[in-house]
């Protein structure tokens, strides 16, 4: 950071003490010499699961416990130097700069011949390594969950709530062994239109004796009361957080689940490709490709055609002891029925949009944060009663009739602690993320969150207003 002069150290101290008291700090990320944000930048309290991660706009916002105020703040980024700052000394009005670093390919891999020299043997190296790199006990992770929903013009959905996910460890199965509770809701506004005649074929499809085919219905047949049902069956069976943590896209975790995408077969539909090393936080860092392989990748997605895919994307892994720091992962429609689909179905080629974050505490590697995003269409926009409204009809469902989710999960605490573990195991589970909580100021008042970029924020000011049933 740039030090400030004696008369300035003053001033910045009293701001510091009082965001002390407070608990809580704003501020932003920025490349020292491109002076432009950074984002996804860590931003963490060393030697604790204490953190949040910056956002587009390279800003933070920070709750720091009263017991953590005398602690170190870590800001870390790949490819990036790291910056630990005593929060004795940490200064409110200067942005906090980090500088490009990048480590010599070449001077690494001659340290030692024994080492893995191509990206598939770096991958299959770093899934060998999983039982170590990973969690091998019970834990619990504390995380604030922002579930969203829009068209190309504005949200039509909106959630907010603190989650807790209790996992019993890599080695055993995640649908088994893993659960998720809602333990409060901050935000909850639904603006979309009742109206998805394909859901409700997809409900009668799947949960009656009833075969139909979603051009066979009208909407003037079937009861609003039935296509609401349909509509949250779907929410939970597309967007319900079991699809993330239990099933194949959480791809390390569950490595070893049925048909897993990095299995067995991980390199049928998947190679690898070593591209550079970068540093994360004074540790070298494998970046390598993900592109596709001779088979296409499928997800086995019950009453759903999830086939025919091919992934990219990027790993980042760890030099010294190839535990997985990081994904960003895409499917993409590659076969000529998923092409066909997702044009006519969601006017996009991307399905599947993933990245998974990973945070070293107590040298094993927890999810520090998940984005994943998916296209889906309903049957919205604007319907042509004649030739002449056909043309305008065409861009005007574009706009309204294509929707995309997407669910963040940013977790800022971990319980290690078997007798809490034990005691919170006692209540009641639910992960039924859709359903309405009252909501509850104080905790809110001391959680941590995600900062929406400016941009976003605007757009969910907008929701707000108009969702006038739900003031919270």
């Amino acid at each position: 950071m740039k030090n400030p002069n004696q008369i300035l150290y003053i001033l910045f101290f009293l701001c510091t003490t009082i965001t002390f008291a407070q608990k809580e700090i704003n501020n932003q990320v920025v490349d020292f010499f491109k002076d432009e944000p950074i984002e996804s930048a860590s931003v963490y309290i060393r030697s604790t699961a204490i953190g949040t991660i910056t956002n587009a706009d390279g800003k933070f916002v920070l709750r720091i416990p009263k017991d953590n105020v005398t602690d170190t703040l870590v800001v870390s980024s790949i490819g990036y130097s790291t910056e630990k700052i005593p929060l004795e000394q940490y200064d409110p009005l200067e942005p906090i700069y980090l500088v490009e670093a990048v480590a010599s390919l070449d001077e690494v891999v001659l340290e030692a011949e024994a080492r893995p020299k191509t990206g598939n043997e770096i991958v299959l190296k770093a899934i060998e390594r999983l039982p170590q790199t990973m969690p091998d006990s019970s834990y619990i992770q504390k995380g604030f969950l922002r579930h969203k929903e829009r068209n190309k013009k504005e949200f039509k959905w909106l959630i907010e709530s603190a989650i807790s996910v209790y996992d019993s460890g890599y080695a055993v199965s995640a649908k088994k062994h893993l659960k998720i509770n809602v333990d409060q809701m901050r935000k909850s506004y639904d603006l979309r239109d009742v109206d998805s005649l394909f859901t409700y074929a997809s409900y009668l499809n799947q949960n009656s004796t009833i075969k139909t085919n979603p051009k066979n219905l009208r909407r003037s047949q079937v009861k609003t009361a039935l296509l609401k049902k349909s509509i949250k069956w779907n929410d939970n069976r597309v967007n319900g957080l079991q699809n993330i943590f239990q099933g194949k896209l959480n791809m390390f975790r569950n490595v070893e689940g049925k048909k897993a995408l990095f299995g067995d077969g991980i390199l049928e539909n998947h190679q690898f490709k070593l591209d550079t090393i970068l540093v994360d936080n004074e540790r070298k860092l494998y970046k390598i490709k993900i592109t596709k392989g001779e088979e296409y990748v499928g997800l086995g997605t019950k009453g759903i055609y999830n086939e025919g895919f091919e992934a990219k994307g990027w790993l980042y892994i760890y030099y010294d002891n190839f535990a997985i720091k990081k994904v960003e992962y895409e499917l993409l429609a590659a076969s000529k029925e998923q092409k066909s689909r997702s044009k006519r179905l969601f006017d996009t080629e991307v399905n599947h949009k993933l990245v998974i974050n990973y945070k070293e505490y107590k040298d094993k590697m927890y999810p520090n944060y998940i984005y994943y995003e998916t296209p889906k269409l309903v049957n919205v926009g604007f319907k042509p009663k004649s030739k002449q409204d056909e043309q305008f009809a065409e861009q005007f469902n574009k706009e309204e009739r294509f929707y995309y989710t997407i669910q963040e999960i940013l977790f800022s605490d971990i319980v290690l602690d078997h007798d809490k573990i034990n005691t919170a195991l006692e209540n009641k589970w639910d992960m039924d993320i859709f359903s309405s909580k009252p909501y509850d100021k104080e905790f809110w008042e001391t959680y941590n969150v995600l900062l929406e970029s400016e941009d976003e924020e605007k757009l969910i000011q907008d929701l707000s207003k108009r969702a006038s049933l739900f003031k919270d």
